[in-house]
């Protein structure tokens, strides 16, 4: 196997137009399908919806990428700076967006959407699910899918990372994965299992891994286990998905998308998109985390309250619009701002306090 590593300034700028694709097919999946579809607005897209209700699967591009690049970023550092820097860019962005959120929700949606003081206090940690308390909006029970990831790098990160240990544990946590799904394994055991989702955290590591050093035997055989497995689990969410919304969700269609999802990534990782890669997609990906976090609730509370005095899809073209603007304020004066600011504080704890650290061999 030859060995090729990526130089660390390396930029795949093809991932930040991944990022904001993915995140603005889940906004028109919620505009135009499940908002109507859950009865959070009373604005329909008969003929649209038939295609945007599969922008849910989004979602399962964005824990695609997260394999990789979270595996990237965490790559010879230390815990510390690993921890630092997931909590500089998850929590400012968040903090506003719940806030955000719990406001426009208390205030304008007529008691639709409700949050109690101690689920707000409670969200803004992001471990509320621990608790059982319901999230202020809808879409962040991916963010708790994010952090019991992050934890699995975090323990990486101790351990040390290299290409042998990283296999490794690819290889366990797909095991436990089968284990899981074959009801072997208790339920509680999902808490650090994921089985519903495991398959594309494991895989984007997998490509990462790829990427950096080359591909043997086992990453590929990483990688087809994972979408077969992605495959089934998704046909079975769908069906979760269609049963929610008295609907049907085409199993073939899950299929194609989720292959394709599994393409794409190959070719970033395989370098054959580097080509199409522009500099100015890091822009555009930069707002993808406040989009995610703003858009859903807000969103259904505009469309809701002006749904009847204006043309639906000048309505959702405008509410697309009207959260890209925030999120770029968001972007712009918060965590541009204040990540800043909140990682100099965290590095004033001695344990997270920047050091110099050997690199690991990639072994």
């Amino acid at each position: 196997m030859v060995e090729v590593h990526a130089r660390p300034a390396d930029r795949l700028y093809e991932i930040d137009a991944l990022r904001i694709f993915a995140a603005l097919a889940v906004v028109v999946y919620h505009y135009t399908f499940s908002g109507f579809a859950g009865g959070h607005t009373p604005v329909s897209f008969p003929a649209l919806s038939e295609v945007t209700r599969f922008g849910y699967l989004g979602v399962d591009l964005f824990f695609t990428i997260s394999g990789f690049v979270v595996l990237m970023s965490a790559w010879d550092r230390r815990p510390g700076a690993f921890v630092v820097s997931r909590i500089t860019r998850l929590y400012p962005a968040y903090w506003v967006a719940v806030t955000l959120t719990a406001i426009v929700s208390i205030l304008f949606s007529n008691g639709h959407f409700r949050v109690t003081v101690g689920q707000y206090l409670a969200n803004l940690t992001m471990f509320n699910s621990l608790a059982n308390l319901q999230n202020v909006d809808v879409v962040y029970w991916t963010l708790w899918a994010e952090l019991r990831f992050y934890a699995l790098i975090f323990v990486l990160c101790v351990l040390g990372i290299t290409r042998r240990k990283v296999l490794a544990v690819l290889w366990g946590w797909l095991a436990l994965t089968v284990l899981m799904e074959l009801g072997v394994l208790p339920a509680a055991a999902d808490l650090v299992v994921q089985s519903q989702f495991s398959h594309y955290f494991i895989t984007g590591m997998a490509l990462f891994v790829g990427y950096r050093s080359g591909f043997s035997w086992q990453v590929v055989a990483i990688i087809a286990i994972c979408w077969d497995n992605a495959i089934i689990r998704g046909i079975q969410f769908s069906e979760d998905v269609g049963t929610r919304y008295q609907t049907e969700i085409n199993p073939f269609v899950v299929s194609a998308i989720i292959s394709c999802v599994f393409l794409v990534m190959l070719l970033i990782a395989t370098r054959v998109t580097r080509p199409l890669g522009r500099p100015g997609f890091v822009h555009a990906g930069a707002l993808t985390y406040p989009l995610y976090l703003v858009h859903a609730h807000i969103g259904f509370v505009i469309i809701a309250r002006i749904g009847d005095a204006i043309n639906p899809y000048v309505l959702a073209v405008g509410t697309i619009l009207l959260m890209l603007g925030l999120a770029y304020a968001i972007h712009t004066l918060v965590e541009k701002k204040f990540a800043p600011v909140l990682k100099r504080a965290l590095q004033r704890i001695p344990w997270l306090a920047p050091k110099p650290r050997k690199a690991q061999p990639a072994t």
